[in-house]
């Protein structure tokens, strides 16, 4: 039976706020060093599986309001919690977190105000890749088999999303642009 694209009170929706509930994980089981952790590994697929899964719950029961916007939000949260806990530990180096953390920042609060307008903005398919590349490079980066013997992997995985992240950003600022001059 679809639900109320009002509904608040959906299981997609509640996937979606376990994933923000479940991020402080991130803190407590990511390694210290660059020796990976099976812990951190199980523990980050797990997050990442799940934003999947609450994606199958939204298109097979509907879609709502309320979940167009807290998705994109968990996956922020997850994504940032994640990288600057690997900045504190001295694995990742905070100028491509912090680059990845500026866009995401303007990019929701954009999400916001058009909201507030009744605009939707659902993520674009490079943003969903953009997503893709954040989530792999935390993994490899505590996955016990790549986090210290082959750093390039995941150092690279890093770079490749700070220029998908640029790129999405630049195509949503590109679209709203055109959007105001219809």
């Amino acid at each position: 039976m679809p639900v109320d694209p009002n509904a608040i009170a959906t299981w997609a929706n509640a996937v979606t706020v376990g994933r923000i509930l479940c991020s402080p994980l991130v803190f407590v089981v990511f390694p210290d060093g660059d020796t990976g952790s099976w812990v951190a590994l199980a523990t980050w697929f797990l997050l990442c599986v799940s934003d999947s899964f609450d994606g199958y719950l939204a298109r097979r029961h509907g879609t709502t309001r309320a979940g167009a916007f807290l998705d994109p939000l968990a996956d922020k949260i997850l994504v940032l919690s994640a990288m600057f806990t690997l900045v504190s530990r001295d694995i990742f180096w905070v100028v491509p977190v912090l680059i990845i953390a500026a866009r995401e920042v303007a990019i929701s609060m954009y999400r916001v105000v058009a909201g507030a307008k009744g605009v939707s903005m659902p993520a674009s398919r490079l943003a969903k890749f953009k997503t893709l590349f954040q989530q792999l490079s935390i993994g490899f980066a505590v996955f016990p088999f790549f986090a210290d013997s082959t750093r390039w992997l995941w150092l690279s995985l890093l770079w490749v999303s700070v220029g998908l992240t640029a790129s999405s950003g630049v195509q949503y600022l590109w679209r709203a642009r055109h959007a105001t001059e219809v």
